[in-house]
């Protein structure tokens, strides 16, 4: 877009003016960025559509245009600028009027990720392997204790678990997981999934280096006994990846397998991203801050674990989801998480208040109006 004729009044003001975006044409986009998932909460629905604010970092004296809008200067070195979203996906396009610089990104607008949450347990394969030992004694899956609990969550509160698992364990591996419970597994399937986790659990961050290939044969050894012993009907799109850890390669070869979301912490530590696959640094920044975030280049979503509550003491559940709900980029979708292992009382590191912990983060949802969902039933992957 060409600027408007310089007026003579404003001949000295303006030369100022490109001399100085001339000399420092860079801006950067503080919100939204591409691949943004976003709901409600980001901004406000009018008419039908979802009304956001475009913030621009950009040297002052800029003359920036957002989809047509020229964008206003609120504080030093911040402009602004409103834009309407009508549509799952949406373009955004913004311009230097003196430079001609213009940069094109892309958002998404979740019209069904709002006051939802989901319950994942991490770690899983104790559960199973006393199934499979009791076969011969129990008459359902929920007299595992271990499941019961997640039944009584899911009877009490509705909550929907997904249970991510290992291939193995000392002395069992699902290949001797029985098929006796598979009409009760796929019974129970709109409550209950069951996705790869790893092989196994040692040694840590398993797939931190590994080759593709090493993450599709531990992925297609588990799903395929999934399969067999529980149905289909029990598959999600989604996982998490033990230690939220892997390759870009690893996490391209998870979306051709048809995982289309991985689930992570995206926290820092020593300075460095954690539980956060392949992002960078300014990536995982920034989804640390949100509820998801698509990288549009591998058509992934990453979500964002909100709480661990094996981490939380009891007393602590409710404050830390009460400090999420206040939290407008994070408060649309909650995801907890827990650790199958912290159940069993001969476990070194055996947490006595397990229950209580799935109760009260379970409670809290239901009365803080937060839904159950399966991430594949609010519009992640349209």
């Amino acid at each position: 877009m060409r600027p408007e004729p310089i007026r003579r009044s404003d001949k000295g003001r303006r030369e100022r003016v490109i001399e100085q975006v001339t000399t420092n044409p860079d801006w950067k986009l503080l919100f939204p960025v591409d691949g943004d998932m976003l709901n409600e909460r980001d901004g406000d629905i009018r008419d039908g559509r979802l009304h956001i604010i475009v913030s621009i970092e950009a040297p002052d004296g800029s003359l920036l245009r957002v989809n047509g809008v020229s964008a206003q200067r609120e504080e030093d070195g911040i402009y602004k600028a409103p834009v309407s979203l009508d549509g799952y996906r949406n373009a955004i396009v913004v311009t230097e009027e003196v430079s001609g610089r213009s940069e094109s990104l892309e958002v998404i607008w979740l019209k069904q990720a709002s006051s939802k949450y989901r319950l994942s347990l991490d770690d899983n394969i104790w559960c199973l392997k006393d199934i499979a030992e009791n076969a011969h004694v129990y008459r359902s899956i929920f007299e595992n204790p271990y499941l019961a609990l997640y039944k009584e969550a899911h009877d009490t509160y509705g909550t929907k678990v997904h249970i991510n698992i290992y291939y193995q364990t000392e002395g069992f591996d699902l290949s001797q997981m029985p098929d006796k419970f598979k009409e009760e597994w796929k019974a129970n399937a709109h409550w209950l999934r069951l996705t790869f986790h790893a092989m196994q659990n040692d040694p840590d961050k398993p797939y931190i280096a590994a080759p593709a290939e090493e993450v599709i044969r531990d992925c297609e050894r588990v799903t395929s006994e999934i399969i067999r012993f529980a149905g289909k009907e029990l598959l999600d799109p989604v996982t998490t990846i033990h230690w939220g850890e892997a390759t870009r390669e690893s996490c391209r070869a998870l979306r051709k397998l048809g995982f289309r979301g991985l689930a992570g912490y995206f926290r820092f530590g020593d300075g460095k991203p954690i539980v956060s696959y392949y992002l960078d640094d300014e990536q995982t920044a920034h989804l640390a801050k949100r509820d998801f975030w698509k990288d549009r280049s591998e058509d992934l979503v990453f979500i964002k674990i909100d709480a661990v509550l094996d981490k939380l003491d009891v007393e602590q559940i409710v404050p830390e989801l009460d400090r999420l709900k206040e939290s407008p980029h994070e408060s649309g979708f909650i995801e907890l998480l827990i650790h199958e292992q912290y159940f069993y009382p001969f476990y070194r590191g055996y947490q006595p208040e397990y229950r209580n912990k799935i109760m009260t983060a379970a409670k809290w949802a239901s009365e803080n109006g937060y839904e159950p969902s399966f991430l594949s039933e609010i519009g992640l992957f349209e």
